[in-house]
């Protein structure tokens, strides 16, 4: 059986696109990639890839906690950036909100991000 997760304290999918803010479904929480949005603006917040960083994990706080979890119990985030350039400064970001025991992780350069975002992530967590 699954949940679908939703709040308001994060942005909803992507240009109405079809998928959920997170599905929760045998203990864990699967969340879908989350930008530099804010759940009341459809542009892309922040010029840098700190200040990006910083409100992509704020996002993926709210969702988690919507879901009864959060940062702390994640198991798995894919970490998408524009450029490979701008990992030791997202990294500084990411390392201050995953505690000290902190998730595995795959980051990798891709293309493009919608609306010229440089960094997104997805995540997975305990329930």
């Amino acid at each position: 059986m699954k949940e679908i997760i939703r709040t308001d304290a994060a942005p909803a999918p992507f240009q109405g696109a079809p998928y959920s803010q997170a599905i929760k479904a045998n203990g864990l929480v699967f969340v879908s990639g989350q930008l530099s949005l804010k759940p009341d603006h459809a542009e892309i917040v922040g010029d840098t890839i700190t200040e990006q960083t910083e409100q992509v994990l704020a996002n993926l706080r709210a969702v988690l906690e919507a879901a009864g979890s959060g940062l702390e119990r994640l198991v798995k985030t894919t970490v998408f950036l524009q450029s490979l350039d701008d990992f030791p400064a997202m990294n500084e970001v990411y390392k201050q909100h995953v505690g000290d025991q902190p998730p595995a992780r795959s980051t990798v350069e891709v293309a493009k991000l919608p609306s010229g975002a440089l960094v997104e992530i997805e995540a997975i967590a305990l329930a």
